[in-house]
């Protein structure tokens, strides 16, 4: 019968255990390095790009600014179609008369000739073959807005073909025979009178003072 030889069967088993613990703990530290360099791979500091906001809508033009505008354009068109070519910087107050009576063709006011039985007459009973005409009305406001344009557009004051003499005087002529050939007057607004006291020529200060007697 063979002797088996005495062999420490548990410090082996110790060891083995030792080793495998030794093991174990190198893994989970691999597996620790790998997963904290993934999350620093997904989670690195990047600048937040936002978007830039929309810019803000227009503001909505007045139907004073709205109207302004298209007169300006008009007035430009006039000026390309112009034979012989004509720039705004050669413009003058003549131009101006000769586009307000280009304007005549498109007019829709009854103005009477001096010859028409409705001359003067406010509301005619029938109608009459007389031309029609831009209202007096509308050309004064017409040339207010393009006064105030062509300085917007760079223009200066005292150069302003808009603004000068003839056209005033345009304007007046126009305003006084249509009154007559219509029937109709056209008044200024009236200044409101100030209820202030008016001081008399060496007048005394005292008899205004009505708190000093």
């Amino acid at each position: 019968m063979d002797i088996l030889p005495n062999i420490d069967f548990s410090s082996n088993i110790h060891h083995l255990e030792q080793i495998k613990n030794m093991l174990a703990m190198e893994a989970a530290s691999a597996a620790s390095t790998t997963t904290s360099t993934s999350d620093n791979h997904h989670h690195l500091d990047y600048p937040l790009l936002v978007p830039a906001p929309p810019p803000p809508p227009p503001a909505a033009l007045s139907r004073y600014e709205s109207q302004k505008r298209r007169d300006w354009n008009t007035f430009g068109q006039y000026l390309k179609n112009h034979r012989p070519p004509l720039t705004l910087s050669r413009c003058s107050g003549a131009h101006i008369l000769e586009f307000l009576r280009y304007l005549d063709q498109f007019g829709k006011t009854k103005v009477h000739t001096s010859c028409c039985p409705f001359f003067g007459h406010p509301q005619p009973p029938a109608p009459c073959p007389c031309p029609l005409r831009q209202a007096w009305g509308s050309l004064d406001a017409l040339i207010g807005r393009l006064r105030a344009a062509f300085e917007e557009n760079g223009g200066h004051p005292e150069t302003n073909p808009f603004g000068t003499r003839a056209v005033r005087l345009y304007l007046r002529e126009v305003r006084e025979s249509q009154a007559k050939a219509r029937g109709i007057a056209y008044e200024k607004k009236k200044r409101k009178k100030s209820s202030m006291p008016l001081l008399k020529k060496n007048q005394p200060m005292a008899l205004l003072d009505h708190s000093a007697s």
